[in-house]
């Protein structure tokens, strides 16, 4: 009997899950009531009657409400001349720089300044010891006298000859010989004369004065050194009044500016933390372009009287080369960079409306513009939440 009661509970077992809920009976001998449902299965009976029920066909959800206008605020755009401006960095270079050398082989005697001195062209600044020179200038005097006295013995002795041929005393060929004497002792005081030009240039050698007025350099000599011709560089001297500032011109621009060059076109540099600003003209544009960089080499011209631009020194150059007459000018804020191009919208009967455009040029926050026209009013503020043909309300202006 204990046999076929376990293989009874062994078989009951075996039975599905769904079964529980019916009467079960030979399990145990005794006949159970069904177990009541647990309240904690709603959501499984639910889920297994919509299982069994058939779902019914499905609804479309109502639409959202269309958003309103989107709120932009626009700008006009306005028609006026617009001046093109190149704008470089340049560098401060001198007009003039002199390397001073000796032309003779001498000692330093004087040195009539201080080096870093501000010097004119012709004021002294190193003599040499010429004592050698000088004895050349006096030995050429003396010749010059010897040959002035022969030349005039010359004379004396063709004016008897002419006598003594005018009385038949002598034949012309004894005149003639006396020109001749006469002739040879003019060239000599000539080339005495000559001589003692040549004395006074090598003597005037050891006098150097300034070939341009500036602002002397270190010097490197002092009285008692030795020079040799053009090799010892005695000083340096710089010209800083008027002084240039060099700077590159992109190729595009090259034919404004040599039209600018020809009219003599102004040019403005401004130094750097509160340098100042100085007005100037355009004075060099180089003969080729820079194959590396594209760009042409200039120079302008500025007065510098109180020596606020030096050498070496960088400067911002604005140069205006032309001027776009009736240009449509819009800000430049207001432009759309995108994959296909520049382009703006304009509102147009409350809408906005995509008008791709060509940026002629941009300059201080603004850009002269083709593809639209004068008056038209063009999205500045909100422009990134246009899309186009898109409803659009302008914000009141304050």
């Amino acid at each position: 009997m204990n046999f076929v009661r376990a293989r009874v509970a062994l078989l009951c077992a075996a039975v599905p899950l769904v079964a529980i809920p019916l009467s079960l009976t030979g399990c145990s001998g005794k006949t159970e009531s069904p177990a009541p449902t647990p309240a904690a299965a709603p959501a499984t009976l639910a889920a297994a009657s919509a299982a069994a029920t058939p779902a019914p066909a499905a609804t479309a959800a109502p639409a959202a409400p269309s958003a309103g206008p989107t709120s932009v605020s626009t700008i006009q755009a306005q028609n006026k001349e617009l001046n093109v401006t190149l704008k470089a960095t340049g560098t401060v270079v001198p007009l003039n720089v002199v390397d001073v050398r000796t032309q003779m082989n001498s000692l330093i005697k004087v040195v009539h300044f201080k080096e870093g001195q501000f010097v004119k062209a012709g004021q002294p600044l190193f003599t040499l010891d010429a004592r050698t020179e000088e004895a050349n200038v006096a030995k050429a005097l003396a010749q010059l006298a010897k040959d002035n006295a022969a030349l005039a013995d010359a004379r004396r002795q063709h004016e008897r000859a002419r006598q003594l041929f005018a009385q038949n005393f002598i034949s012309q060929g004894a005149v003639d010989t006396a020109q001749a004497a006469v002739d040879a002792a003019a060239a000599n005081v000539s080339a005495d004369q000559a001589a003692i030009d040549a004395a006074k240039v090598a003597l005037s050698y050891s006098r150097i004065v300034a070939p341009v007025s500036g602002r002397a350099g270190a010097v490197n000599v002092f009285p008692g050194s030795a020079v040799q011709v053009n090799v010892t560089t005695l000083v340096t001297i710089t010209q800083l009044d008027p002084i240039g500032i060099q700077f590159n011109i992109p190729q595009r621009n090259l034919s404004d500016a040599l039209a600018a060059l020809k009219g003599g076109a102004g040019v403005k540099a401004t130094l750097a933390d509160g340098g100042g600003s100085f007005a100037g003209r355009l004075q060099f544009v180089d003969n080729a372009v820079d194959a590396a960089s594209g760009t042409v080499k200039a120079k302008a011209v500025f007065a510098n009287k109180d020596y606020k631009l030096w050498p070496g020194a960088f400067a911002e150059v604005q140069q205006t080369v032309s001027t776009i007459a009736d240009a449509v000018v819009i800000p430049f804020a207001s432009i759309v960079q995108g994959a296909r191009g520049s382009v703006v919208y304009v509102v147009e009967d409350g809408k906005a409306v995509m008008k791709p455009i060509k940026v002629v040029y941009s300059e201080r926050g603004e850009a002269a513009v083709t593809g639209i026209k004068a008056g038209d009013a063009v999205v500045q503020e909100g422009k990134q939440n246009v899309r186009p043909n898109m409803p659009v309300v302008e914000r009141a202006k304050p």
